[in-house]
């Protein structure tokens, strides 16, 4: 399991579209090995992060709601809770 990825299910607010984008794009470079994308990787990439999205989108929908928060935040909320 990549440890950068954390869980989404179950964050107050949900997670945004743009929370779910990054964690496909992170799962998708951990198994590919394709940490920045060249004219020959970039489409395969490309569309492997939008079928990861969307899968990722419909799985958080259909699951029950988590007894308790996830035990962190999401990167990008992380970096919103940074003092300026």
């Amino acid at each position: 399991m990549c440890r950068n990825i954390t869980t989404l299910r179950g964050l107050q607010p949900a997670a945004t579209p743009v929370e779910v984008e990054a964690a496909a794009r992170q799962y998708v470079r951990k198994v590919s090995g394709v940490q920045s994308t060249s004219a020959a990787t970039a489409d395969a990439f490309e569309r492997a992060v939008a079928a990861v999205t969307e899968a990722t989108a419909e799985l958080l929908s259909t699951l029950p709601p988590r007894k308790q928060p996830p035990p962190t935040l999401p990167p990008l909320r992380r970096l919103s809770n940074r003092p300026a």
